[in-house]
Parts: structure tokens; sequence; C-alpha cells
């Protein structure tokens, strides 16, 4: 078990990697990775139960899966970092010939990816079907999704919470990064979720709420969501975030959705996450 400050290191060493990752193709998307850095960081390395050696079928696994993949370098740094393959490959984000294009994809064979998330509001779907495949086959463990706020605003989304709730999938965790921004301004401007507990209450899920920029609030929330798997319903957390959270002058806006730092933002924004792990 790790302490929260080693946990903190680790987000700290995260947000580097996704802002060098980005800086160094001058494309990709910072915002969301970095406000989810603290929740994939406590995921991989607190929660999960699984195995580097990977295998699609991930039985007798925990999995996850990430509906909104334009968010994926945060993952593609967790994945390296927790031992799914080299650091180094890193350097390799959205370059030709590379397994870490923009979106996660499977045909390029990384590990631990299990679909392609480039399209959104499928990962709810997905997660579904393998928290059911686990349940026919009598497999304990449990199922991770994690979806943008912006994403719900897709109607595959709100199938798939009533299909989840009416077959009892109560194996599965689908977290929300509430952030309140999407590509083209804040989700109340451009079209509001409304109250998204009173939603997903009625749509029949058990919901919680949890800081996810804040480690030991998210570990403890991770926690809770999974203690509560087993009891016939399934599970949303609404995870509280700041999109560009670590970085000053990427919170407080949408802006930082989806273009990258130049030379001067990135030592900026590298001087606020100092590394105690080691950069790639």
């Amino acid at each position: 078990m790790a302490t929260i400050q080693e946990l903190e290191n680790t987000a700290s060493q995260v947000r580097r990697d996704i802002l060098r990752m980005v800086h160094a193709v001058n494309s990709g998307h910072p915002g969301g990775s970095l406000g989810c850095a603290d929740y994939f960081t406590a995921l991989y390395s607190e929660i999960m139960d699984y195995s580097t050696d990977f295998k699609m079928d991930g039985t007798n696994e925990d999995l996850c899966f990430l509906s909104n993949g334009h968010i994926s370098p945060v993952w593609y740094s967790v994945l390296a970092r927790s031992g799914f393959f080299p650091i180094s490959e890193l350097s390799t984000f959205r370059k030709i010939d590379s397994r870490l294009q923009g979106h996660p994809t499977t045909h390029e064979g990384l590990p631990g990816i299990r679909i392609a998330s480039g399209s959104l509001g499928q990962g709810m779907s997905a997660a579904i079907g393998a928290a059911m495949t686990k349940k026919m086959n009598g497999d304990t463990k449990t199922v991770y999704c994690l979806h943008g706020d912006g994403e719900l605003q897709e109607g595959q989304i709100w199938e798939a919470a009533m299909f989840a709730a009416h077959n009892k999938v109560d194996n599965l965790i689908c977290t929300i990064d509430y952030n309140q921004r999407q590509i083209d301004g804040d989700t109340d401007d451009v079209l509001s979720l409304g109250n998204l507990r009173a939603k997903f209450e009625a749509f029949g899920w058990d919901v919680m709420e949890m800081d996810g920029n804040n480690m030991e609030a998210t570990v403890n929330g991770l926690k809770e969501a999974k203690s509560k798997t087993g009891n016939g319903k399934p599970i949303c957390i609404l995870m509280t975030t700041e999109m560009g959270a670590g970085v000053d002058f990427m919170m407080g806006s949408h802006e930082w959705h989806g273009i990258a730092p130049n030379d001067e933002q990135l030592a900026n924004a590298l001087a606020q996450n100092p590394s105690e792990i080691g950069d790639y």
C-alpha cells in the first residue's frame, strides 16, 4: 500500500508525462488528462486487481475502459508506470507507427487497451458487456469505466444506463469526470447536464460523489464504490475535477481541452509539478 504522499508524487509525474507527450508533437488533449491524473493513479496503484501479463479476456482481473478516449495521455502514462509497457515508449505518443495513438485502439496491440475509444458515448455499453460476461462466467472481479461529462450528451449513454440497471449489473463502477467543461465551452452553455445525481438515480443507479483532485478523497471514494458492488445496482461516481488540474494557467477554462503548450508554457507547467520519480 502506497502512502498518500507517494501517490501524489506519482500523480505529479503522470502530469509531467502528459505535458511532455502533448508538447512534443504539438497535439493532444492535456486538460482532461491532467484533471484525471489522480483518479488513474489511485485506480491502478491502490484499487484494481490486475496482471501486467496482459490478456484480452482479463479473466479474474478487474478491467478498466476509457470511454472518453481523447484523454489517452493520462491512461498511457499510468499504464506504462504500472508496468504494462516500457515507460520509454511514451516518447512515441501520436507519432507514425506508434502504438500510442491519439485515441486508444486495439489493433496496435498495446497492453492494457481492450476497446478503441475515439467515438464518445460507447464505453459504457462495452463495459456493461464485459461486466455481464464476468457475472455469467462466475468471475467476481469489477469493471471500471471513465466518462467525460460532456459525453453524457450522447444518447447511447442513457440507453446503456437503463440497460445496466434493468439487468442489475452490480459489478460495474462508472465514473463521470464532472469538470463541467467540453470542447466548445462549459457544459451549462453547450447543453446543460442538469442534476446528474437525480438522473442516474432515476435510471436505477447507486450514485455517490467524490473530489477527483484530492488524492485521499479519491482513494477513499473508489474504495467506497467497490464496497457497494454486489448489491443489485450499477454504481456511478460523480467525480468533481478541474480541467487542467495541477497547472494554474490551464485551469478555469475549456481552452486547454485540446491544445498543446508551447516551450515557455511547458517550462512553467513542469515547474508546478516536480518529479520525484524521473521523466521518460
